[in-house]
């Protein structure tokens, strides 16, 4: 099991390493380019600002799988265990219902772009709707199209070239994204259940983080 937590975490914390490492790549590129040769790479603002996003909501994920995001301790810390256990389960349940709802808007708003229904029902979904605006044939403003994604003219737009990118490709992180999240905090859940922790974040406290240190290196000794 832990060479299998191993394995996924190598596999995540490649795919942020590579996008990190794009964004600067793209934007160092982009510097020479202006400064060196008086050009400009006319898609390098947008293809970082994506980068960027999907930076951002993949990390959020692999947040909360690592105990990473920031919070405050200092009133589960004086709270007894069982009363802590079920505070920890309180948050874990409110955090799960956004993230609910998270997915079936971002599903929502990727949907129309890759030529799919989006669902019905105000805050939960009901469904899928009958009748929908395809929005299939909008593109990125400054990224070319990529060869790769040729397929989607025939799939979802209806035999028409793309000159631009579709929105639909950079966008998919969305739902994609907000299922990782639902998916971790399910598993966050179930480890306060369990026992294993009573709470969504790791202490912060430097004590803590000290002793993690001690113990990792006697473990290498």
């Amino acid at each position: 099991m832990q060479t299998k937590h191993s394995f996924v975490d190598r596999i995540e914390e490649t795919i942020i390493a590579l996008l990190l490492g794009l964004m600067t790549a793209i934007t160092f590129a982009n510097v020479i380019a202006r400064f060196g040769f008086n050009s400009n790479i006319l898609w390098a603002l947008e293809a970082t600002v994506f980068l960027f996003a999907w930076l951002v909501l993949l990390g959020a994920s692999y947040a909360v799988k690592k105990h990473s995001h920031l919070g405050v301790d200092a009133v589960i810390n004086i709270l007894s265990p069982s009363t802590a256990r079920l505070v920890g389960l309180f948050s874990a349940a409110c955090c799960l219902a956004f993230s609910l709802l998270m997915l079936k808007g971002a599903y929502d708003y990727w949907a129309v772009f890759a030529d799919l229904p989006p669902t019905s029902g105000r805050w939960f979904p009901t469904g899928f709707a009958d009748k929908f605006r395809s929005q299939s044939f909008y593109e990125v403003q400054d990224i070319p199209m990529v060869g790769m994604f040729k397929f989607l003219e025939d799939m979802i737009n209806y035999g028409d070239e793309y000159e631009k990118l579709p929105k639909v490709v950079p966008y998919i992180v969305l739902p994609v994204s907000m299922a990782l999240l639902v998916y971790r905090f399910v598993q966050a859940s179930i480890a306060i259940w369990r026992g294993e922790t009573d709470r969504l974040v790791a202490s912060h406290e430097v004590e803590d983080e000290i002793e993690e240190v001690r113990a990792l290196q006697g473990e290498h000794d």
